[in-house]
């Protein structure tokens, strides 16, 4: 009884320390405990990443079937965006981690400035784009004209304000490879608490704030994100992470600059991959109504709900893999992806089954349509069967990225995206009539594939020997 007191006592202690953000040295002593301390509040930023969703479509919903379409629609082109983002942050976790560990905190510094430089100059094309042709955007998705003339201004605020998206991205991605994480969870807690004040402000009105409707859940989320953005910036310049940038340091270094895209070029393919796979599905998606769309919709946004802490959990072995290769210590980098993957499993597979059970009453939080309902959880199913899977996969991808080898996961990508699961989505969906149903089986088989070829590459041992 006596240990049991104990340990929770130190579960509490450790929890206080890795939300607080005072563990320094994650090259050395237990594994166990240093997964716990950057996973904690790598879970927490990813839950409060995938709040933004639920939010927006929880009040959303109380809106139109064809608003939460609209969020559909665009968050497939936006994740285009994340692409980028995710791409250049993985560069930027791998690059700041190797840094860090070899003790180089000038080296890590500097590869910040230059991932932030670039981020920008990606984003402003983006806004652009967003800004002058948001109803062809959706148009281009299957939009029905109804839904366009309602929610193009949800579009075009998103894209254009997307320079927040990238940003809250690539610094929280500096933050963790730095072993930082609980600044860039604390970035992400602000956003939300703002998203979750002004989403029913600017959607449904508020004094002299008229009602926006679902364009007002980007203006909130834009705004969110925003001013989280810049505490980011205050972080970072006012040296209260263990990088610190300077005004000698606002300068383009080719060579910094060179490594990182070298660095993320596979990252952004890697996501390129999955993420347009994403843009092809929701296309195929929008065949079958606006009623599947809003189901579809909905079930994804509950379900990055909870894999968003199998990403923290990636993330923390990305970050473990980094540190430990920079400080010549790869049988600890590997042990790390290994207890991390276990634990990632775990976690994936209690949830699924909660999925499995409770699908059409989860579904029913946000919204009433029976269609909607029946779509939803039947998606929320058939996906949630592969979840111990994803769990395990995830972190495995990430172990690579996390090393600097961007390109293995853009191959293992490739063939189970581009050569399996779109190809079997179509037919299965649209030749052998199997409707939304062929969609999600894609999606489940896909991501098991993925684990699978992920694991036996690992164990190969390549990416030990990757220099970035």
């Amino acid at each position: 009884m006596q240990s049991n007191k104990i340990s929770i006592k130190q579960f509490f202690k450790y929890l206080k320390i890795a939300v607080s953000g005072k563990e320094q040295d994650f090259t050395s002593g237990s594994i166990r405990r240093a997964v716990f301390m950057l996973s904690i509040p790598m879970i927490l930023e990813m839950l409060m990443e995938s709040i933004f969703a639920i939010v927006d479509i929880f009040y959303v919903s109380k809106v139109s079937v064809n608003a939460v379409a609209t969020i559909g629609l665009t968050e497939s082109v936006i994740t285009l965006v994340y692409a980028v983002a995710i791409g250049l942050s993985m560069a930027a976790t791998a690059i700041v981690a190797r840094r860090i560990g070899e003790k180089d905190r000038e080296g890590a510094s500097q590869a910040a400035v230059q991932v932030i430089g670039l981020g920008v100059f990606v984003a402003a094309i983006i806004s652009v784009i967003g800004i002058l042709y948001p109803k062809e955007i959706l148009q281009l998705m299957g939009g029905e004209p109804e839904l366009i003339a309602e929610g193009y201004g949800y579009t075009q605020v998103l894209l254009g304000g997307n320079v927040t998206i990238m940003l809250l991205f690539l610094i929280n991605a500096i933050f963790r490879g730095a072993g930082d994480a609980s600044i860039a969870m604390w970035a992400l807690v602000l956003s939300n608490g703002l998203n979750i004040i002004l989403d029913p402000i600017f959607i449904f009105g508020l004094g002299p704030i008229p009602a926006y409707g679902v364009k007002g859940a980007a203006i909130a989320t834009t705004i969110g994100r925003g001013t989280a953005v810049i505490f980011q910036l205050m972080v970072l310049f006012y040296g209260w992470s263990k990088i610190k940038v300077g005004f000698k340091d606002l300068v383009l270094r080719v060579a910094v600059m060179v490594n990182l895209i070298k660095v993320s070029l596979g990252g952004i393919g890697q996501f390129l991959i999955g993420t347009s796979s994403w843009v092809f599905l929701m296309r195929i998606m929008s065949e079958f109504g606006s009623e599947v769309l809003a189901g579809y919709t909905i079930a994804i946004r509950v379900m990055m709900f909870t894999l968003m802490p199998a990403w923290g959990m990636s993330n923390a072995a990305a970050t473990l893999v980094g540190q430990n290769l920079g400080a010549k210590k790869p049988q600890r980098a590997e042990d790390s992806v290994w207890k991390t993957g276990k634990y990632s499993a775990i976690f994936m597979g209690l949830v699924s089954i909660i999925y499995l059970i409770f699908a059409p009453e989860i579904i029913a939080w946000f919204t009433q349509d029976t269609a909607v309902i029946e779509n939803g959880a039947l998606c929320l199913r058939i996906i949630a069967a592969g979840y111990v899977f994803y769990g395990y996969g995830m972190v495995i991808i990430n172990a690579f990225n996390g090393s600097g080898d961007t390109k293995t996961p853009t191959w293992i990508n490739f063939i189970c995206f581009w050569l399996f699961q779109l190809p079997f989505a179509y037919l299965m969906a649209l030749q052998f009539n199997f409707g939304p149903l062929g969609v999600f089986m894609a999606i489940t088989i896909a991501e098991v594939l993925i684990t699978i070829i992920g694991i036996l590459w690992f164990k190969k041992g390549h990416w030990k020997s990757v220099n970035v």
